[in-house]
C-alpha cells in the first residue's frame, strides 16, 4: 500500500479547477503517452521546464533590442485591420514618450481586438522583438496586462514541453495546484552526502524548478537539478538492487561439472578462446557452481563470439545433469544458431534440437516427447520456447540471445518457467555503463571487448547516393572475383510495406545488371522461402543479397565481405553497427559502404563519422547515448516516455554511479528498511513508482 502522506500527489490532473476532460486527454497524452492512462500531480511536478524566459528586462520604445524578449508600458493607439479578402496581418500601432511600434496578430477579429486594446488606453506588455525594416514589432504578445494586473505577470517564466492543444498557461496552473499538495516527506538521503554537496531538501529544489528566482536554475547541473536527479537514480538503483537480492535469495541449485565436454568442444573450434571470452566464462561457471541462482549478462560486440561462449555455459548445465535452452529472438537466427552449434557440437554426444512456430503436427510432437524425457540436452528456439506443452525434464539454464532488449518484468516471467533456474542473457548491443546500471542493475555483467584473433578490421566509406553506379560497378567486380555482398534497402517508414517496396524496387534493378546473381530476403517471405535464398547465398549460388532490416540481417555468412547500406543517414548507430557486423566473419578483407541522401544534417552527420573512424561498439554506444539519450535507445521514446523525468543520463552519469555504490551499502547495512532512513527510502520508493521493490521486502 502506497503512504497515505502520498495520495496527495497521485490525485488525477482533472481534479484542478478549470481543467475538463479535453484537456485532461492532453495532460494524459502528454506525461503518460497514452491519453487513456490519467496523468496525475506527481507526473505534473516531474515534468521539467526546459528553460526560463526572462521579461524583466523592461525598456522604452526607443531602447528595444534587436531581438529577444522586452516587456515595456505603452499607449494604445490606431487600429489597422488588414484589407477583406487579404491574409495580410492585423496591426495595432503602441507609443509612448520616445517613439512608436507595431503589435502584430494573424486570423485576428476586429471587434475582438477593439475591447482588448481600448485605443487610449495604458497596457503592460510583454513578447519577443522584431524588426519589420525600420519599425519594430511584437508578434502576438506573451502578455497584454492593465498596469494593475502586472503582478499576473512573472519575472522569470518555465517553459515547458508541450503537445498540441495545452497551453503553457494552463501547465502552469496545473503547477500551482500541484506544488501546493507536496506532502513534508522526511530526508530519505545520507545526511553527509547532502551536506557535501550543498543540497537543499527534496520539496525545496522540486519548487525552485518550477518557481525559479535565477535564470539558470533549470539547467541540468545546477545543485537543485542535480539532488531531484539523484532521488529518481536512487529510486532506480534501490529497487533493481532489491530485485536482484531476491532473485540471489531465492534457492538457486550448483551446475558443477568435470569440464570434460567443455574441454571436447574447445579442442575442436578452429581458434583459440579470447581472453576476454576466458575471463567471462570463469565468472559464469563460478556462478552456476554457486548454490544461488545465476543472473548475468554477456554483453559482447558484433562478433566477438558470444555464440561460443553460450554453448560452454550449456555444456556445464547439461555434464550436471540438467538441461539447457537457448532463445533467440527471431526464426532465422534460431535456425543459425541451431546449424551453427551442431557443427560446434558434431563431434561430441550433445543432443540439439531446435522448436520454433514452424515445427507442426508429428515433428514437434516428437521433439517435446524427447524434452520432456530428457532425450534432448539443449533446445534452440524462438519465444515458442515458453509457451504451454514445452515441458524440460529437468532445466537447468536459460541463454536468451535478447537482440530486443526486455525489462525485469519479462525477464522475471521467463525464468519462472524452470523454477531455480539459471539465466545468461546475451546481447549483441554494446551498451554504456550508465545504461547498463539502470536497465540492467539487477544483474551481473561479463563483456566480450576482443573479436576473435584473425578477423580483420572492416575500411568503412561513407558516399553519396548520387555515386550509387559507381558502387554497383565497383560489387561488379568484386562478385566477379568471387566476393559476396549484402545491399541493405533504405528505412522507408515505420511500414514494412513501404520498406518491402523499396527492397523490390532496388532487387529488380540490381537483377537487370547482375542476372541470376541476386536474392531478395525481406520480413513478409514464408520460412522456407527465406531458407532458400539463403542457402543459395551461403554456398555462393548468389552473390548478392537485398534484404531489409525489417529481418533480422544476423545472417552468419563469412563467405560475404561486403555490406551496402543504402539511406545511411536515416539509421541509429547502433544499428549501423550491428549491420556492418555481418561483414568482416571471414578471412577475406571486408568493406562497409555507407550510401547518404544530401544533405545531410548534423546528427547524420556526426553518426556517419563516427562509424568511418572507428569499429569499437562500446565507444559507439556511448556516442549512440549522446545523440539520441536513453529514451531512444531503450525504445522508450517510441512510446513518448522517457526512462527518467528528472534525470538525464548524458549529464547525470556521476551520479548513477554514486547512486549504484549508495544502494549496495543500504542493502548491506540496512536490507529490510527498517532504520529512520530506510523508513524514508520506502517513501522515496513509493514516490518513484517502484512499488514492487517494496513488495519484494514485504515478501522477505
Amino acid at each position: 500500500m502506497r503512504p497515505a502522506i502520498l495520495n496527495p500527489l497521485f490525485t488525477e490532473v482533472a481534479s484542478v479547477k478549470g481543467i475538463g476532460d479535453k484537456l485532461a486527454r492532453l495532460f494524459a497524452k502528454l506525461l503518460r503517452g497514452d491519453e487513456l492512462q490519467p496523468a496525475r500531480l506527481v507526473d505534473v511536478l516531474f515534468h521539467l521546464p526546459t528553460h526560463v524566459t526572462d521579461r524583466r528586462f523592461r525598456c522604452s520604445i526607443s531602447q528595444l533590442p534587436q531581438s529577444g524578449i522586452a516587456t515595456l508600458e505603452v499607449v494604445i493607439g490606431k487600429h489597422k485591420p488588414p484589407p477583406r479578402g487579404t491574409r495580410l496581418p492585423y496591426k495595432i500601432v503602441v507609443h509612448d514618450d520616445t517613439g512608436q511600434m507595431s503589435l502584430v496578430f494573424f486570423a485576428a477579429h476586429g471587434e475582438q481586438m477593439l475591447r482588448q486594446f481600448p485605443e487610449g488606453q495604458r497596457r503592460l506588455i510583454s513578447g519577443e522583438v522584431s524588426w519589420f525594416g525600420t519599425e519594430a514589432q511584437i508578434s502576438h504578445p506573451d502578455y497584454v496586462l492593465r498596469l494593475e494586473e502586472a503582478d499576473k505577470m512573472p519575472d522569470l517564466e518555465p517553459v515547458y514541453p508541450l503537445t498540441a492543444g495545452l497551453s503553457g498557461k494552463v501547465f502552469v496552473k496545473a503547477v500551482a495546484a500541484a506544488l501546493e499538495k507536496i506532502p513534508y516527506l522526511d530526508e530519505w538521503q545520507d545526511a553527509a552526502w547532502i551536506k557535501s554537496r550543498s543540497w537543499i531538501g527534496f520539496d525545496a529544489a522540486l519548487h525552485t524548478q518550477h518557481v525559479p528566482v535565477v535564470a539558470g536554475e533549470v539547467s541540468a547541473l545546477t545543485p537543485n537539478r542535480m539532488r531531484l536527479a539523484y532521488d529518481e537514480l536512487l529510486a532506480n538503483q534501490l529497487a533493481l538492487t532489491l530485485v536482484r537480492k531476491h532473485m540471489k535469495r531465492s534457492k538457486g541449485r550448483a551446475l558443477g561439472s568435470n569440464g570434460k565436454l567443455r574441454a571436447a568442444i574447445i579442442a575442436g573450434l578452429p581458434y583459440s578462446l579470447t581472453q576476454a571470452q576466458q575471463v567471462s566464462l570463469g565468472e559464469i561457471y563460478a556462478d552456476m557452481a554457486a548454490p544461488q541462482r545465476m543472473i548475468r549478462l554477456l554483453q559482447g560486440d558484433v562478433g566477438s563470439g558470444k555464440t561460443v561462449v553460450g554453448l560452454l555455459a550449456l555444456c556445464t548445465a547439461v555434464e550436471a545433469g540438467a538441461q539447457g535452452t537457448i532463445m533467440a529472438p527471431t526464426e532465422i537466427l534460431a535456425r543459425q544458431h541451431f546449424e551453427g552449434l551442431s557443427k560446434l557440437v558434431g563431434h561430441t554426444h550433445l543432443r540439439v534440437a531446435l522448436l520454433t512456430g514452424r515445427e507442426k503436427g508429428k515433428p514437434r510432437e516428437q521433439v517435446l516427447a524427447q524434452l520432456a524425457s530428457g532425450e534432448i540436452d539443449i533446445l534452440i528456439g524462438t519465444h515458442a520456447l515458453f509457451q504451454e506443452g514445452v515441458e524440460f525434464r529437468d532445466l537447468g539454464l536459460v541463454v536468451i540471445d535478447e537482440q530486443h532488449r526486455f525489462g525485469v518484468h519479462q525477464r522475471l516471467a521467463l525464468q519462472s518457467k524452470g523454477g531455480d533456474v539459471d539465466l545468461l542473457v546475451m546481447t549483441a548491443t554494446p551498451i554504456p555503463r550508465t545504461l547498463a546500471l539502470t536497465v540492467y542493475g539487477d544483474m551481473d555483467v561479463s563483456r566480450l571487448t576482443e573479436k576473435p584473433a584473425g578477423r580483420q578490421p572492416i575500411d568503412t566509406r561513407v558516399m553519396p547516393m548520387s555515386r550509387i553506379d559507381d558502387v554497383i560497378a565497383g560489387l561488379g567486380r568484386s562478385m566477379a572475383s568471387g566476393a559476396r555482398a549484402y545491399w541493405v534497402c533504405p528505412l522507408v517508414e515505420d511500414s514494412e510495406l513501404v520498406d518491402l517496396a523499396a527492397a523490390q524496387t532496388r532487387f529488380e534493378a540490381l537483377t537487370k545488371i547482375y542476372p541470376g546473381k541476386v536474392g531478395l530476403v525481406h520480413g513478409r517471405m514464408k520460412g522456407a522461402e527465406k531458407d532458400a535464398v539463403m542457402a543459395a547465398f551461403k554456398s555462393g549460388a548468389l552473390a548478392l543479397l537485398v534484404a531489409t532490416t525489417v529481418i533480422e540481417v544476423g545472417v552468419d555468412v563469412p563467405e560475404a565481405s561486403i555490406m551496402v547500406i543504402e539511406n545511411a543517414e536515416r539509421y541509429g548507430l547502433a544499428q549501423l553497427h550491428q549491420l556492418r557486423g555481418r561483414v568482416g566473419r571471414g578471412a577475406a578483407k571486408s568493406s562497409c559502404i555507407l550510401l547518404y541522401q544530401e544533405p545531410l544534417g548534423e546528427v547524420a552527420r556526426e553518426r556517419l563519422s563516427t562509424m568511418r573512424e572507428t569499429e569499437d561498439g562500446f565507444l559507439i554506444a556511448e556516442v549512440d547515448l549522446k545523440l539520441r539519450g536513453a529514451g531512444e535507445m531503450l525504445g522508450t521514446a517510441q512510446s513518448g516516455l522517457p526512462l527518467f523525468r528528472l534525470a538525464d543520463l548524458t549529464q547525470h552519469a556521476d551520479l548513477l554511479v554514486v547512486a549504484h555504490d549508495d544502494a549496495e551499502l543500504i542493502m548491506a547495512t540496512d536490507a529490510g528498511l527498517t532504520s529512520a532512513r530506510g523508513l524514508a527510502l520506502r517513501q522515496l520508493l513509493y514516490l518513484f513508482e517502484r512499488e514492487s521493490a517494496v513488495r519484494l521486502l514485504s515478501s522477505g
